[in-house]
């Protein structure tokens, strides 16, 4: 059925016999190229002896090397993106436990000033980075009411994104379509309030969690600003803030600032295609609901 609809966006649903497979061929190569282009490009660039970033090969120019890689090793590109995963991981971990824990209390609980708190929800989603960027430095520099310094450490790039709107929404939005009578029947069996949120609620709203859990990565992974302010040292840099160094010192080649690349862009594109199930059934489900 999907293969179905590409073929009704290019065009080639009314072609039939021998001449429909060689344009259905043509008309998916051209798609390959146009998205994952600049994602080949960079791989390719990456494993190349030779770069020349004017030029788009799918064969590595010189000859297959891994050296790029190997001198990005000794710049600490692989420390920097230890602390990448470091942030991400720990940190999607806290959104997602934050938004679904909001999201129940949100959305199946009725209590004064609900709608305020989602309202405030919202507008924080409003407002860009920049704008908040002092108010943040600092808070973290001394986190009331323990007045703790979390300039410098892992705490602080975690914390600020333990929070985001984006998922408290999505996971709101989701449980609230949850069929009452399934939470009814299960009180009516004895089971307790945490009880229904882990076995009841919660494996329903499997989709929304690809959502979140996808944007979510993405979003955290990406940070620049956050990990800008609380960093202050180069050795406690996550890898997007080292790229930036990297493209400005005249010492590191071409190829070795796309194997940084590749490395800062490949778990993205793998933690995608890990929640894509969950992920398109989150988008589709969302869109037959509304």
């Amino acid at each position: 059925m999907r293969t179905d609809r590409y073929e009704t966006v290019l065009g080639l649903d009314s072609y039939k016999g021998p001449m429909a497979k060689v344009l259905k061929l043509v008309g998916y190569t051209i798609m390959t190229l146009v998205f994952a282009g600049p994602l080949i490009a960079l791989l390719v660039g990456s494993l190349s002896h030779v770069v020349d970033p004017t030029k788009f090969s799918l064969i590595p120019q010189g000859g297959f090397t891994l050296k790029n890689f190997i001198e990005a090793e000794e710049r600490h590109v692989y420390d920097y993106l230890f602390n990448s995963f470091v942030v991400v991981g720990l940190g999607l971990l806290l959104q997602m436990l934050v938004s679904v824990f909001a999201a129940y209390s949100l959305a199946r609980k009725r209590f004064i000033g609900a709608t305020i708190i989602m309202l405030l929800i919202l507008s924080t989603m409003m407002l860009p980075e920049e704008v908040i960027a002092i108010p943040l430095s600092v808070v973290l520099a001394d986190l009331p009411p323990f007045h703790l310094n979390l300039i410098g450490t892992y705490a602080g790039m975690i914390l600020p994104v333990g929070a985001w709107g984006f998922s408290i929404l999505v996971m709101t939005e989701f449980m609230r379509e949850v069929p009452i009578e399934l939470e009814e029947a299960a009180r009516i069996d004895g089971a307790s309030e945490l009880r229904v949120f882990f076995l009841i609620i919660l494996p329903l709203c499997r989709p929304a969690l690809g959502v979140i859990g996808v944007f979510g990565f993405t979003m955290i992974w990406d940070q620049y600003l956050l990990p800008l302010i609380v960093a202050t040292e180069p050795s406690q840099y996550t890898l997007p803030i080292a790229l930036r160094g990297l493209r400005g010192d005249e010492e590191v080649g071409i190829g070795v600032l796309l194997a940084g690349a590749t490395l800062a862009l490949l778990p993205s594109v793998l933690a995608f295609l890990a929640f894509q199930r969950q992920f398109v059934q989150g988008l589709t489900s969302g869109a037959i609901k509304g």
